[in-house]
């Protein structure tokens, strides 16, 4: 038994045994789908309202963690075995009373790398954990039909996964890519036409209104002066923060896929999709102008969204443009002993080396100034070993040394001013040697 499991077992939420009847629940499921490609599932509600569903469902949300909703209801709240069995004993109740209706979305904003603000909804715990719970249900039944070019919000798929399949496409000639870039994607749905794809294999009409609840909350925000609250109901759009967000947008750009692999790949030539989430790149010998109407065409004409053509854009890497996707960049540089041919760099882009640059700034603020030293090293440690995990593949040392060195000089500057008495390092020990006595780690 693991130490979550444990953890879980204490607080009265048998994880063990629950999510072993519930992962031999989805194998069914699963291979029920992958059998029988045009079978519609029409009795799924039951399980979501299954005592050993909303419990997996319970740990999962725990587990992420994440703020309240609009009734102010927190997960650290469910502290004790009797708060969390009454908790979900409702839940049940209301689900097979078909009493239940979600609250209310709670919309906050968080920044993007542009500097612009991107949209959140937070349902309350209570509607996160029946979202969880329909998304163990559903979820097997839709990964029977995925395509293996996406990556995002699947079970056993990663970021790197994407990246490795863009890296070996290059390497294989592909050097030509269509950079796609989509307006508010998530925000723009139409909700009709999103009912349809989940209908192609959801027939259970309990299962079905529950989607369209969830669709159509209504959404509150505070206004411009965070005073009064601005409510509004949306007709288009799958907001990002809820938990079956992410299935659903993978299932509504499933047919976009689904398309091009009918079309584009096996008509016009060798091509490559890969998509993350609603990023997407597309990589040839050479990218045409039928390749490009064919992808307007179905965004736009088909499912009904919009491309951004200002960021959208065809590159020629042979040419010395660059792709970037997912914070990382691709590009072709010289060979370093002076060779004639080029190789292909992967790494960290400036973008990401950017804002890692400002989450240490911010860690080395003055709002910092109360913690111990040793404390604020932790902090930044953690900050360093997060970044490293996800950008050490390819070629990382550039990367890193800026770094490095930005971590280095933002601690430095930071004891300097950290309070009138000013911090001074050992006797005969620099500054620069200092920061690495006291713990710093070094990428």
């Amino acid at each position: 038994m693991t130490n979550r499991e444990e953890r879980y077992l204490n607080l009265g939420i048998d994880f063990g045994l629950s999510s072993m009847k519930v992962e031999r629940l989805r194998e069914k499921l699963g291979t029920k789908a992958k059998q029988e490609k045009n079978f519609k599932f029409y009795s799924l509600y039951g399980h979501i309202s299954n005592m050993n569903v909303l419990k997996v469902a319970w740990n999962g949300v725990r587990e992420n963690k994440g703020s309240s909703g609009v009734d102010g209801v927190t997960i650290e709240s469910l502290d004790t075995e009797e708060k969390i069995n009454e908790f979900l004993t409702q839940i049940q109740t209301d689900l097979q009373d078909k009493t239940y209706k979600p609250l209310p979305v709670k919309r906050v904003y968080i920044p993007k790398a542009n500097g612009k603000l991107r949209p959140l909804g937070i349902p309350c715990l209570k509607d996160r954990v029946i979202q969880t719970a329909a998304c163990l249900i559903l979820e097997p039944i839709f990964e029977a039909d995925f395509l293996d070019c996406s990556y995002g919000f699947r079970p056993g798929r990663s970021q790197h996964q994407a990246l490795k399949a863009i890296q070996q496409a290059i390497k294989a000639g592909m050097t030509s890519a269509y950079d796609a870039d989509m307006k508010a994607y998530f925000d723009t749905i139409p909700h009709d036409k999103l009912m349809k794809c989940v209908e192609m294999r959801v027939a259970d009409g309990n299962v079905l209104k529950l989607i369209k609840m969830w669709l159509k909350s209504t959404v509150y925000e505070r206004n411009d002066k965070g005073k009064g609250i601005k409510i509004t109901h949306p007709k288009e759009g799958c907001p990002q923060g809820g938990s079956i967000s992410p299935l659903l947008s993978n299932i509504y750009l499933h047919w976009f896929e689904k398309a091009f692999h009918k079309t584009i790949s096996a008509k016009t030539g060798i091509a490559k999709l890969v998509r993350f989430a609603d990023d997407f790149v597309i990589l040839a010998k050479e990218i045409k102008a039928k390749c490009c109407r064919f992808v307007e065409e179905k965004i736009e004409g088909w499912l009904g969204l919009t491309i951004n053509k200002e960021k959208t854009k065809v590159i020629d890497l042979k040419q010395g443009d660059e792709l970037n996707f997912l914070g990382y960049v691709f590009r072709y540089h010289d060979d370093l002993m002076g060779r004639r041919h080029k190789y292909l760099h992967m790494g960290a882009s400036k973008k990401a080396i950017d804002k890692e640059m400002e989450a240490l700034r911010e860690l080395t603020g003055k709002e910092y100034c109360y913690l111990p030293i040793p404390e604020l090293i932790e902090k930044i440690n953690e900050q360093l070993r997060g970044w490293k995990e996800y950008f050490s593949k390819g070629y990382p040392r550039m990367a890193y040394r800026k770094i490095n060195w930005y971590a280095r000089e933002c601690i430095v500057n930071h004891l300097r001013k950290r309070s009138q008495r000013h911090y001074k390092p050992p006797e005969g020990v620099s500054y620069y040697k200092h920061v690495y006595q006291l713990g710093l780690i070094y990428l």
